[in-house]
């Protein structure tokens, strides 16, 4: 797959591949044959352009070769056009490969066709798209999160999807000059506390798009009069041009011309002067020059990453500083944008029509996800919009019950939902809305279950109200029969109350809906109807299966979906029910013990759980439930494992013809919870410990194991996942940053947010409590603004629409400012309105300016009490709180923002202020609505995501490399790469282009992730100031310094604003800022890093021995050579700790100890000689080179790793073990072959060889066999490596085909590991990163025939940059890999 890919329809981006592709079930294998003869160039010709070639593939329809014509730069705004080959015109329908002739240089012209009156405006739509396209400046003011990468770079280098920049090749960097300074401002200096926003969206050096016209509008002389629709006028439109002229032009079916009409007559006739056009924008440049100049110069523009509207809006909580000036004229008095009424959207129809499309090829499954991402993404805006209608009170409701309105907006209905009290008012009214949006997830993103659909469904939080949204149901099949006719037949198939009647409909649904349990690890059980029918079910009491008028399966209702969090059931609500007596489950005398059983001994003691919660809604996540049955699954084989053991062991037990085996596996069944008795299988009761669910009396042992089991899953999140989380922030600098990198985080643990109360115990109760603080504080800040938003809600229930800005601010005020009074901001307010003209401020008398800071204090410590049992932990106030734990009010304030959607001008914002509002009511820019919807699938271009990480893991770079291509492919013809996953994807492939030696490649690739993060995750997400950090790296490997300071310094400012200093995330940062920068502030980052390693990971860590290291390295560069002593001591230390003596990390160590205590000698030595007059400018400094600086950094950045364990050295243990086995097993076959030759009954060598192999082979060996292939391809990611470069990790290959007899192959294998053993443990020191690394003892090179580098005078780094690897890894020499800003293991 080539590096430069073309652009397709609508965005997409195209590469040369082919549509084959195959994916093995069940696995992420997955594999894109190219073939060189499915694609070939042809000539386009008409329609007004110049000719070009077009690449077209043999598997294209013409109508796919038309939709990617148009999107072309050559072409657009052009529409309504066919194919014409040899001068007839082609099928849309008919595929390239079957056009008779149709060979490479053929000529194919693009013929314009009629307008119709949909197609005109169809065209005048897509005109206004060029038009309306946003300037750098416009997505602040629209609230998207804008592109900052190019207020860096200066010159307009953002990567396009092609893989071209506007200026210059990203492939072919240039050096920066030497001159061009980049000295980091005082604000981003290492104690700096001054965070001014201001710096976070600077000034794009970009010119605004320019106003194209005045206006453009329909004419006061629209619609056309009977007479000229009858002689096919469409439209009239008036056109205001920039140099003043006004025109009035007829859309007609050949186009567009400029009538006579004048505001004061209509004259409809063409004018002399206007030529008849098919395109308007061709009309347009006809009739005004600066129109043309404009559009021509900026056309090429519209198609960057940067520019590209991506499928959902991402919210920027921060507005352009002056909000009016940025207002300007987007034509919407055009009318192309207005729907009628009457022809509102079927979202259902379009979203099944979508998913009903063929998925055998790969081009259909690519056509089908895309059409699903559009139908979606058109879905979430209707819904934005349908919710800003609704709440500001343009629309009335559908029905007369006015405590749940209900509204019709757009083919949306939307509604609030009852706040039923058995659910928990009006928290579990948000709580089921949630479960139902996740439960229509789940259901969506079952693979191969085609038949059993859920409606499109989207929630909406706006000015604190939550509306869910849904398309139109199609109606139930048979809808129009008697009332008399049973449920079954009126369209209801499954549920308590559809009835006990059989029919193939209800068949097929109950088949699908089995199969969705099973892959969603769900029990089939039977509860009891209110009329006391049995009726069996997959789901959760509250679902509903339908047949649509549509034929087509419908589940509803789904958002009791997964099981319930006994942590939160405090009652046993489950009822058993005989007949008609009513047996309710006892909590006293001998069936307390059942009850309660499943929780671990002292369990409520310890934990205070299970406990109340204020709605009844709390449910398990399925990332839990997935741990928790791979947990149990360990359970299990443990078990069996152990009661094998000890009735004889695995292999006695396994030949044997009793039944042990059997027994063992029914014990471990049983003891585990497994469902069946001879295999182990676990699945969850959604019904059980859920309120108002009664079970007949034959499911009451079956009941009982279900609660067991829940009870067993909720105290597996208590005691080991929780605790497993903090411990895993213990050791990795890329830890939560922010409350959405927390959340996601505690979600892949399957950890809900309501325990964060827990977390906070967890944090209190670790002895590393210190070292968490950065975690603690996180945690903190996040329940502190959850509960603030739950009170912000309740509060602008009572607010006004004119004095929202106004009562917004004055909340802000309350919570930020603790000594805040009202006066102040109703003073201002006052003034401001007098000015106005609009007398005094409205605020004086509403409820809400009441408000004050204590009172509101009280309402959020209560909501943090009840919903995450915090007691007195946020203190008396917020400075205290602040104060406490170490808080940014400017990261609380943008927390804030981003959870209500709140946008605020930018400015600087300062809370110590005591005369003045920090926050006034024109700080207020806008409220924006925050949708949480369904995520379309991007089913093959993950898999091939997938198989690339898995490649990458094993150290197999070039197939990584491969699939990474393929996979950003995919994504591009999917989703325009504007997808979180896409940006993970250009991430790695930028990372395994750097470690095979392409950093022009890891340039460009990593240009592009970084504006894929700020467009789709935030421009100041944590992922982005990650994504920051890596570029910074490959723009220094093609020596633009400056370029690289820039993007860590921006990367320090953005984590500096959303977390503050205190981060572990921060010394590799500092690290990095203190190798680039030259003078007095390299050493405050290097000192900052060091002091921040040293106290979150303590004086024994990898990291903390790195930042010694390199303070070591920059005294050298300064003489100071007793200083770098110190700290290269301390290094050494730290790597004697960690490994052996022996060990290369700490060889380098000592080598570069013992270089630099020469070296001070020497200078010693020198002063001496020269005598009492000699000045510090004739000490001999040592300076690291350009290539160690950036080694060390690809270090410091996790990009290579450094491993902490020895593997070559258990590698060498296991193998003696294993050489021991053998010899003994060997020993006892010479004896019986000995007696066997004593009785005439010798064996053949051949059986010898057997058994050797045999136990060689056997799976829990340590040699495995390696091809040679894969010995030259395969290296390590996370080998064992000195502090600036890495070192082979040897290994011992057996090559199982050509193996000895079994006595040969131990020695050969001995004799290889003790020679290797012998020599120097620092083998390879002279293998590059890029090279080819075979294992082999003739290669070995000693530390001690190392010499000066001839560039510098020898420090550490110098004396070991050429033992440095690729950073690949073999398939058994993986220990984690840093993956999408997370280090995985």
């Amino acid at each position: 797959m080539k590096d430069k890919v073309r652009k397709g329809a609508a965005g997409r981006t195209h590469a040369k591949t082919n549509d084959v592709i195959s994916v093995a079930h069940g696995k992420d294998a997955l594999t894109i044959k190219q073939d060189d003869d499915s694609s070939f160039p042809v000539k386009i010709q008409g329609a007004g352009l110049e000719p070009f070639e077009f690449q077209v593939r043999v598997f294209w329809l013409v109508q796919d070769a038309l939709t990617i014509l148009l999107s072309r730069d050559e072409v657009a705004p052009r529409t309504n056009l066919s194919l014409a080959f040899a001068g007839a015109t082609l099928d849309p329908l008919v595929g390239l490969q079957n056009v008779k002739g149709l060979k490479p240089g053929a000529i194919l012209r693009l013929v314009e066709e009629p307008f119709t009156a949909r197609s005109a405006k169809q065209h005048l739509s897509r005109v206004l798209e060029l038009l309306r396209a946003s300037g750098p400046r416009d997505a602040l003011k629209e609230g998207r999160s804008p592109s900052i990468l190019e207020t860096l770079t200066q010159t307009s280098e953002t990567s396009l999807p092609n893989g071209k920049n506007l200026k210059r090749s990203s492939s072919n960097p240039k050096p920066e000059a030497a001159n061009n300074d980049c000295t980091p401002p005082q604000y981003l200096l290492p104690g700096s506390s001054d965070r001014p926003l201001m710096a976070l969206l600077p000034q794009s050096s970009k010119p605004q798009v320019p106003s194209y016209l005045q206006d453009l509008s329909l004419s006061s002389w629209d619609p056309p009069p009977g007479h000229r629709k009858l002689q096919g006028d469409f439209m009239y439109i008036t056109a205001v041009t920039t140099e003043g002229q006004k025109c009035d032009i007829t859309s007609c079916p050949k186009g567009f011309f400029v009538n006579r009409s004048t505001p004061e007559a209509f004259d409809p006739r063409p004018s002399q002067s206007s030529p008849l056009c098919h395109c308007f924008t061709d009309l347009l440049c006809h009739i005004s020059p600066a129109f043309k100049q404009a559009f021509t110069k900026n056309r090429h523009d519209i198609s960057q990453v940067d520019m590209m509207p991506t499928p959902y809006q991402t919210l920027c909580w921060l507005g352009p500083p002056c909000a009016t000036r940025t207002h300007k004229n987007t034509f919407s008095r055009l009318g192309v944008d207005d729907q009628p009424a009457n022809q509102a959207t079927d979202w259902n129809e379009e979203l099944q029509a979508a998913r009903d499309r063929p998925q055998t090829s790969l081009e259909e499954r690519l056509q089908r996800e895309r059409a699903l991402l559009q139908v979606n993404s058109a879905f979430v805006r209707t819904v934005s919009q349908g919710a800003e209608t609704v709440v500001e009170g343009f629309g009335e409701p559908v029905n007369g019950n006015p405590e749940d309105p209900a509204f019709l907006f757009g083919g949306l209905f939307m509604s609030q939902g009852a706040a039923s009290t058995v659910f928990g008012g009006e928290r579990g009214r948000r709580a089921a809305q949630r479960l139902e949006l996740k439960g229509v997830q789940v259901y969506s993103d079952l693979q191969g279950l085609q038949g059993l659909h859920t409606l499109p469904t989207a929630i909406v939080d706006y000015r604190g109200v939550r509306l869910s949204a849904q398309g139109l149901a199609p109606g139930l099949e048979g809808t129009e029969q008697e009332e008399g006719t049973p449920p079954v037949s009126r369209g209801l198939l499954y549920g308590v109350n559809a009835g006990l009647q059989e029919s193939p409909h209800r068949r097929r649904i109950l088949e699908l809906l089995a199969h969705a349990a099973k892959a969603l690890s769900l029990q089939r059980h039977i509860v009891l109807a209110p009329n006391g029918h049995r009726v069996p079910l997959f789901t959760s009491v509250d679902a509903q299966g339908l047949l649509g008028a549509d034929g087509r399966f419908y589940i509803l209702d789904v958002f009791r979906t997964f099981p319930a969090d006994a942590n939160y059931c405090l009652e046993v609500n489950s009822q058993i029910i005989s007949g008609e007596e009513v047996q309710k489950e006892s909590c006293n005398g001998a069936e307390e013990k059942s009850v309660n059983d499943g929780w671990p001994l002292n369990y409520q003691k310890d934990f205070d759980v299970p406990k109340r919660f204020p709605h009844s809604l709390c449910r398990l996540r399925p990332e839990l439930m997935q741990i928790f049955i791979q947990h149990k699954h360990t359970q299990f084989t443990q078990l069996v494992r152990e009661k094998l053991d000890n009735n004889g062991g695995f292999e006695e037990c396994a030949t044997a013809c009793d039944s042990r085996a059997t027994d063992a596996i029914r014990a471990a069944c049983k003891e585990v919870g497994s469902l069946s008795e001879i295999i182990f299988e676990m699945r969850f009761c959604p019904n059980a410990l859920s309120p108002g669910v009664s079970f007949p009396s034959a499911e009451s042992e079956s009941l009982q194991i279900h609660e067991k089991l829940l009870r067993e899953a909720a105290a597996f999140i208590v005691t080991h996942q929780i605790p497993a989380f903090v411990e895993s922030n213990l050791q990795s600098n890329v830890t939560p940053m922010d409350g959405a990198s927390l959340k996601e985080a505690l979600h892949e643990k399957g950890i809900n947010l309501r325990y964060l109360g827990h977390v906070v115990k967890t944090i209190n109760q670790s002895k590393h409590k210190e070292r968490l603080r950065h975690l603690m504080r996180i945690v903190m800040s996040e329940i502190l603004m959850r509960s603030t938003r739950r009170v912000f809600n309740s509060f602008l229930q009572g607010v006004d629409m004119p004095c929202l800005a106004t009562a917004v601010s004055h909340f802000l005020c309350c919570l930020l400012v603790p000594h805040f009074t009202a006066t102040a901001l109703g003073e201002e307010t006052k003034k401001k309105s007098k000015r106005r003209g609009k007398g005094p401020g409205a605020s004086e008398s509403m409820p809400w300016s009441t408000l004050t800071a204590a009172e509101l204090w009280n309402q959020v410590c209560q909501d943090a009490v009840e919903t995450y049992s915090l007691s007195d932990t946020l203190g008396s106030g917020l400075n205290q709180l602040v104060e406490r734990y170490r808080l940014q009010k400017i990261s609380l304030l943008r927390e804030f923002c981003l959870k209500t959607g709140v946008q605020l001008r930018l400015r600087d914002y300062l809370f110590d202020s005591h005369g003045k509002a920090p926050i006034g009511p024109d700080d207020i820019i806008n409220i924006f609505p925050l949708v949480k919807h369904v995520q379309m699938p991007t089913s093959d271009a993950s898999k091939a995501f997938r198989a690339a990480q898995n490649y990458f893991e094993k150290g197999l770079l070039d197939q990584a490399h491969e699939h990474l291509k393929d996979a950003a492919y995919l994504f591009g013809r999917v989703c325009d790469d504007l997808h979180p996953e896409a940006c993970y994807c250009h991430s790695l492939l930028a990372k395994v282009a750097f470690l095979q030696g392409k950093t022009a490649e890891a340039r460009s690739v990593q240009l592009r992730a970084v504006v894929i993060s700020e467009r789709v995750l935030g421009f100041d997400h944590p992922n982005t100031i990650h994504q920051y950090a890596l570029l910074a790296v490959y723009v220094l490997a093609g020596r633009e310094t400056n370029l690289a300071q820039k993007c860590l310094l921006r990367a320090r400012l953005l984590l500096l604003t959303i977390h503050g200093e205190d981060h572990p995330y921060i010394a590799k940062l500092d690290s990095c800022l203190g190798l680039l920068l030259k003078g007095d502030q390299a050493v405050k980052y290097l000192k900052n890093a060091l002091r921040l390693n040293t106290s979150f990971f303590g004086p024994t860590n990898l990291h903390t021995a790195l930042s010694q290291h390199l303070m070591s390295q920059w005294l050298c560069s300064k003489g100071d050579y007793r200083g770098a002593m110190n700290h290269e001591k301390e290094a050494l230390a730290a790597f004697t700790a960690l490994f052996d003596e022996d060990h290369p990390q700490a060889r380098c160590s000592k080598d570069f100890l013992c270089t630099i205590t020469k070296q001070a000698v020497q200078v010693e030595r020198s002063l001496r000689q020269a005598g009492p007059n000699v000045t510090e400018q004739t000490v001999e400094c040592l300076t690291p080179t350009n290539e160690t600086i950036l080694e060390q950094m690809v270090l410091v950045t996790g990009i290579k790793k450094i491993a902490v364990i020895d593997r070559f050295q258990e590698f060498k243990q296991r193998h003696k073990e294993l050489k021991a086995a053998v010899a003994k097993e060997l020993m006892s076959k010479a004896a019986n072959e000995l007696l066997e030759v004593t009785n005439g009954q010798a064996k053949e060598p051949a059986q010898e060889t057997g058994s050797g192999e045999e136990v060689l082979n056997s799976p829990s060996q340590a040699v495995e066999e390696t091809t040679e292939s894969q010995r030259v391809e395969e290296t390590s990611v996370d080998t064992v490596a000195p502090a600036n470069g890495h070192v082979v990790e040897e290994k011992t290959e057996v090559d199982g085909d050509e193996a000895e007899p079994s006595q040969r192959v131990v020695l050969d294998a001995e004799a290889k590991m003790e020679d290797r053993a012998d020599g120097d443990s620092s083998a390879t020191n002279g293998i590059k990163a890029t090279e080819d690394v075979r294992c082999d003892p003739s290669d070995e090179t000693k530390s001690d025939d190392i010499t000066e580098s001839p560039k510098s005078k020898g420090t550490w780094a110098d004396v070991v940059s050429n033992m440095s690897t690729a950073g690949q890894s073999g398939s058994n020499g993986v220990k984690s890999i840093s993956v999408n800003g997370t280090d995985q293991v």
